[in-house]
């Protein structure tokens, strides 16, 4: 009998031909890796915060250094365009060094000046569990490592099984910092092997990035055992166009938010919203000019500007949508089909006259395809925008500043960003509400999830609650 084979693998979007498999991780080898974690905890958190930080200097120093190489390796294995695998790669440097030069003063202890003698301490609690996504390969893990580790906790990371190149490449980063064993931890697993960390008591913590679907089952999995999570789960990101906003800009950068990552992030733009009939046809008339420039090529190429899918998989599961949503009285206004070409291409594609009846007006698309409504007034934009069961993030374009934040502020999403893209720093936190998940990476709020905010009271002879003895 044969052994099972294992879904880690290399697999090269822009050609479908598998590179490399790698062996999954055992049983034995996992329980080995927790206790290696968890003894490595007892002296890590331990050290002063200054030293722990240095390691994440010296990790940022070394992927600046190798950068060429990381972001070649990322496009090679999930099919990111180069320029945009840069790009993430310095990020994921900004993210490490952000904690190795704030972590001391997040951290410092905190009095409370309305109760004299009152200070809360923040400390590590123990081993963070952490499970993480193909499309942001490196920046995931740095928004993880770099607040957990300098807090003193220390990580056991389950990266997705389309990138596991990329997930031995950043446990190197850590390697290079010469990192304790047992502090930064990657372990090839099964979905039962995380079942089986989480359950573990050493384990106090999980954090994952993934589907809704993923998010239940960590959160069901992890409430039973008492332990702390913390979800970022999927988007269906508005893009609000008030009546007075330059279209030529706000449909360039339409395009551009749908685009990065070949539309496969969860905080990109997807459900486009204008207000006013003629400004409508003006806007998607622009979307369609800047979409239709895209050309499909080697992602390593920095001429090509259309991307790859992860995988056949979701490819084929785009196809299906926009097959549904037209049976269902939308209508493709641009693209729809699979590019003729090796590779697991989609073209651009733009989709309209999509109604609540429509299973497109509620679901998320994870690729290359922007849903396009118009609607007569500002409240009817607001309502659109809200009518979704995700609330990550989303943009609102006006010319008028002041109002245009009057609207962010009645998005009901975790992040909102006015008359600019979809962003993320490594200064501003985060996250989402409702089914995009709950709790911040990144920023001081990063820090501040996986540690006990510990209060330590020194008031000499205060009273006992009226009890006298």
């Amino acid at each position: 009998m044969s052994a099972p084979q294992s879904r880690y693998k290399t697999i090269n979007p822009a050609t479908g031909k598998v590179e490399k498999v790698f062996p999954e991780t055992t049983d034995a080898e996992v329980t080995a890796a927790l206790d290696k974690a968890h003894t490595a905890y007892g002296e890590w958190s331990t050290r002063p915060i200054a030293e722990r930080a240095e390691f994440l200097r010296k990790a940022a120093s070394h992927l600046r250094q190798r950068a060429e190489e990381y972001a070649q390796l990322m496009t090679r294995e999930m099919g990111k365009l180069i320029d945009q695998a840069r790009a993430e790669t310095a990020l994921a440097a900004d993210i490490l060094e952000y904690y190795s030069k704030n972590g001391e003063k997040f951290l410092q202890p905190k009095p409370v000046p309305e109760a004299p003698g009152t200070t809360i301490l923040t400390q590590p609690i123990g081993v963070i569990m952490a499970v993480e996504p193909w499309n942001f390969p490196y920046y995931q893990l740095a928004r993880v490592a770099g607040p957990q580790l300098v807090s003193g906790n220390v990580v056991i990371f389950k990266h997705a099984s389309a990138v596991p190149a990329c997930a031995l490449a950043f446990a190197r980063l850590f390697e290079h910092a010469d990192t304790p064993e047992g502090v930064y931890t990657n372990l090839f697993c099964t979905p039962k092997q995380v079942n089986m960390l989480i359950d573990d008591y050493r384990v106090r913590g999980v954090t994952l990035t993934g589907s809704e679907k993923a998010g239940a089952a960590v959160a069901e999995r992890a409430g039973r055992n008492l332990k702390k999570v913390v979800l970022e789960l999927g988007g269906s990101d508005p893009f609000v166009v008030l009546p007075d906003a330059d279209l030529e800009n706000a449909a360039k950068q339409a395009v551009i938010g749908r685009m990065i990552t070949t539309g496969q992030t969860c905080v990109c733009s997807k459900r486009f919203i204008v207000i006013g009939k003629e400004r409508g046809q003006v806007f998607l008339d622009g979307m369609v000019k800047y979409m239709s420039r895209l050309q499909p090529g080697d992602p390593q190429d920095e001429k090509t500007s259309l991307g790859p899918l992860v995988a056949e998989d979701a490819l084929t599961g785009l196809l299906s949508q926009i097959e549904q949503a037209k049976s269902h009285g939308a209508r493709v206004v641009l693209g729809g089909k699979r590019v003729d070409r090796p590779g697991w291409y989609l073209e651009p594609t733009i989709i309209t006259d999509i109604t609540p009846e429509n299973p497109l007006y509620y679901e998320e698309t994870f690729g290359p395809i922007a849903s396009f409504y118009v609607v007569d007034t500002e409240q009817e934009a607001i309502d659109l925008a809200n009518a979704t069961k995700f609330g990550l993030g989303g943009s609102v374009f006006g010319a008028d500043v002041k109002h245009a934040h009057e609207v962010a502020s009645k998005i009901y999403t975790g992040m909102v960003c006015v008359n600019c893209l979809p962003y993320t720093g490594p200064e501003t936190p985060f996250g989402g509400v409702a089914n995009s998940g709950y709790g911040r990476e990144l920023g001081e709020m990063g820090m501040g999830e996986f540690v006990n905010h510990k209060t330590v009271r020194n008031a000499p002879g205060e009273g006992g609650w009226g009890l006298t003895l």
